[in-house]
């Protein structure tokens, strides 16, 4: 029986939990605005991103509202809610921003081994959908940031477009589609990588790999104490720190549920995995370039939205269509099949069963994915890509996703898609709860509980100072002349012109 060592150090302002792209952009934020700070991060498995933010395992699509059809819903009266893709395209950009300092600074080298140009479209079939699609295009056209947007009928021009998807149409069928010719594709398992080999380059801040949290308590002396076990040594360590962020993906939820604070109450979580059909024909991945999204079916949730993918994975050009939504008790890809039923405690058994009962359709939903064979993702296919023969496609399991649950004094509890961060009052400890479009709008994430956390660093005039260096667009008004010169000079350090 392998004996326990107890080591202890008092000296870590912050530690993170977790080795994916919340913590390497928090922790380097962090550092940025004061590099005195002494930081910890800690991952569970023998390198960092492998879960959420490895390449295979998000949508990857550097989600910026500019084709993604759920951001903008179509509301009772008939018009569309814009609010959200607002939203959601700002704090991309705030992302984008944060890179090109980075790469302005020659702490990144090449950008284009993380982000590069790809148009995104949005495309739907009947005449329902077509005009929901030309509705959208009026909303936005006119405001600054979907300037450039096109909108087409014509079948030719989507032959131009996207020749995968629209050839061997008939004159029968009802098609539209919207092209934004700025939008990106991301890696970022190759972005998480960079940012942590700038902490360990400039900052002297390491990942340690191979260190489970096991719990968080609040400490006499210090604000909280990490218990952490070492996965090869089998070695425990009880580490003081300031400050904590737990930012661990789907994995997020049950540490935190360890930590004595009254606002983690109520909160549970509904695990969904993701699959993808892969192209293996060079031939096919070739005539497609852009990332095309259609609309979910009547009733689907946000998360089925269909969407043909080209991908830069690995250095190798990809073509992915999906997603295809699995169930697994597990929180994580490498967690446990019991997480599910850890995870549901007296608190949130209310807000759970709620969740449950107000989202049979959801239910339906899975079942009926889980049940899908080959073929039948295959048909799902076919309705982009006419002619797509199954022996060119294979199923590829992606990465698992947390959907939160929290109360409702109307329904109990609900089902919320999208992230939140939970922080106790004083901001000593933070957690990141939810799954899309965390990765994308990270840094804009990251920024708010760095400001729930260090809010004397944010608002002191050095704070101020780099952070309006760092991400012009944070906290700032827009208007289309702000907006078109620094996106100009994001694209242009980016190489995204």
């Amino acid at each position: 029986m392998t004996s326990e060592k107890i080591n202890v150090n008092t000296d870590y302002d912050l530690i993170c939990v977790g080795g994916g792209i919340m913590s390497a952009s928090l922790a380097l934020l962090t550092k940025l605005v004061q590099p005195n700070l002494k930081i910890l991060i800690l991952e569970r498995l023998d390198a960092v991103a492998l879960e959420s933010s490895a390449a295979w395992n998000n949508a990857g699509t550097g989600h910026s509202a500019l084709c993604e059809l759920n951001y903008t819903p179509e509301k009772e009266d008939g018009t569309i809610d814009t609010s959200k893709a607002l939203k959601i395209c700002k704090q991309f950009e705030i992302s984008k921003q944060f890179w090109s300092y980075l790469t302005t600074k020659g702490l990144i080298e090449d950008p284009s081994e993380f982000v590069q140009k790809m148009p995104h479209y949005s495309w739907v079939t009947g005449e329902e959908n077509a005009a929901y699609l030309k509705k959208r295009f009026e909303a936005l056209k006119d405001h600054f940031m979907f300037g450039n947007m096109e909108f087409t009928e014509d079948i030719q021009k989507m032959l131009e477009w996207f020749p995968l998807i629209a050839k061997d149409r008939g004159e029968e069928e009802i098609l539209a589609a919207t092209k934004m010719e700025r939008g990106t594709g991301v890696n970022y398992g190759n972005l998480t990588r960079k940012l942590f080999e700038i902490l360990e380059n400039k900052y002297d801040t390491k990942v340690q790999c191979n260190q489970n949290v096991l719990d968080i308590d609040p400490d006499d002396e210090v604000e909280w104490s990490v218990k952490v076990k070492n996965t090869k040594t089998k070695d425990i360590l009880h580490l003081d720190a300031k400050h904590v962020f737990i930012g661990a993906g789907g994995g997020s939820l049950l540490l935190l549920q360890k930590v004595e604070i009254d606002e983690k109450d109520g909160y549970g979580g509904f695990p969904v995995s993701g699959e993808w059909l892969v192209c293996k024909n060079e031939e096919i991945i070739q005539q497609h370039l852009g990332k095309v999204y259609s609309k979910a079916g009547v009733g689907d949730p946000p998360m089925s939205t269909p969407h043909l993918d080209t991908r830069y994975i690995n250095g190798k050009r990809e073509l992915l269509f999906g997603p295809f939504a699995g169930f697994s008790p597990k929180f994580l890809k490498e967690g446990s099949r019991l997480d599910l039923f850890k995870s549901i405690k007296f608190d949130n058994l209310p807000a759970m069963f709620g969740a449950f009962w107000h989202n049979l359709p959801l239910t339906k939903y899975l079942v009926e994915q889980v049940m899908m064979s080959h073929d039948d993702r295959m048909n799902d296919l076919r309705k982009f890509v006419k002619d797509a023969k199954n022996e060119d496609w294979e199923l590829m399991v992606a990465g698992q996703r947390v959907q939160i649950i929290k109360k409702d004094a109307f329904a109990g509890g609900k089902l919320q898609f999208g992230t939140e961060v939970v922080h106790s009052k004083d901001g000593s400890i933070t957690a990141l709860l939810g799954a899309s479009p965390g990765a994308s709008t990270g840094v804009n994430i990251m920024l708010e509980v760095l400001e729930i956390a260090f809010p004397e660093e944010v608002h002191s005039e050095h704070g101020k100072k780099i952070l309006k260096e760092l991400v012009p667009f944070w906290k700032q008004e827009l208007n289309k002349e702000i907006f078109n010169e620094y996106l100009e000079k994001s694209n242009k350090v980016l190489g995204l012109k």
